[in-house]
């Protein structure tokens, strides 16, 4: 038995971008342009300059492994809501119908009414859950999620200069965003388990974009445009963003949303930080207002709705 292979990759595969000249106004046209050229290539880019603090990302990362080492009877008290807050356990998500069920074990939270209004009138949005046995979660997992949350906001006003639209045109609906954050625990997968069984298996994401902050593990794998499957390697100070299917839609395919996988063969456990950004339910997903109205695209959805249908497929938790 072995594990699922993937070939090494050199450096100029994935581009790296530094987007502080986005954030802080002196050339974001050149990193939007940058953005742009990637997204129309392999959909995975790593980025610099993003400005969320190592401390933080240290602080988020240590109070996440406290929670996931703690037994699981004690984590069942935040089992994953009907709104997608919580802890999800081993086996609890499946990416494809004939996969096995992911090795992962997840926890989630994202942004939350100010009223606290339980459900706040979508299924994927209601009241995060925050476990008493790590008093210091939800501190780090708020602020980590702001952090994060600004960097996706920057990152969309680049992908719409980029396509030389107004640069807050994919920003217009987010004050009440479907944006979620989630640790993410992959433990060591020995490779007894065989080539068929992932920390994740391939998928592509759901929603508008992704942003990750892996740790020096390793194991993201990356489909390229022949069908081979690299790897996507750590790379110190810099996270890993991704076109998710959502923008891929809303931009009629010119944005590429790439199929992903994780292999932990590290021996080690591994802990990704992620973001899903994602704006408002009611966002109306449609290429024709990109490209104008003779683009052929898929028909109009909104963000809420897609969202919805592709939970209800992947989760476990929404079949019970």
């Amino acid at each position: 038995m072995t594990y699922a292979e993937a070939k090494k990759t050199s450096a100029d595969v994935i581009p790296v971008i530094d987007i502080s000249p986005l954030r802080d106004g002196t050339d974001p046209q050149a990193v939007a342009d940058a953005l742009h050229a990637a997204s129309k290539d392999l959909g995975f880019i790593y980025i610099t300059g993003h400005g969320i603090p190592e401390e933080l990302i240290n602080s988020a990362r240590e109070t996440a492994y406290a929670f996931f080492r703690t037994d699981n009877e004690r984590k069942d008290a935040v089992r994953v809501s009907s709104h997608h807050r919580g802890w999800i356990g081993q086996g609890g998500a499946k990416m494809q119908d004939d996969a096995k069920a992911d090795l992962k074990e997840s926890f989630i939270w994202g942004w939350e009414p100010s009223t606290q209004t339980e459900g706040d009138g979508h299924p994927l949005r209601g009241n995060n859950q925050w476990p008493d046995f790590v008093p210091q979660l939800e501190q780090h997992s708020k602020a980590y999620f702001e952090a994060a949350h600004e960097v996706a906001y920057h990152l969309m006003r680049g992908f719409a200069l980029g396509l030389s639209l107004p640069e807050d045109f994919f920003l217009r609906s987010t004050d009440r965003p479907l944006s979620r954050a989630s640790y993410v625990y992959y433990p060591a997968q020995p490779d007894t388990m065989g080539k068929d069984q992932f920390g994740v298996g391939p998928h592509t994401d759901f929603g508008v974009l992704t942003v990750l902050c892996q740790d020096d593990v390793g194991g993201l794998q990356v489909e390229n445009a022949q069908g081979e499957w690299v790897e996507a390697p750590p790379v110190p100070g810099s996270l890993v963003v991704n076109v998710a299917d959502l923008l891929a839609r809303w931009t009629a395919g010119a944005y590429k949303s790439t199929p992903h996988r994780v292999v932990n063969s590290s021996g080690r456990e591994r802990l990704s930080l992620v973001l899903a950004y994602d704006p408002n339910p009611e966002t109306q997903i449609d290429a024709r207002d990109v490209f104008g109205p003779e683009t052929a695209s898929a028909d109009p959805i909104t963000c809420g709705d897609y969202l919805l249908w592709r939970f209800e497929k992947a989760f476990s938790y929404r079949k019970a």
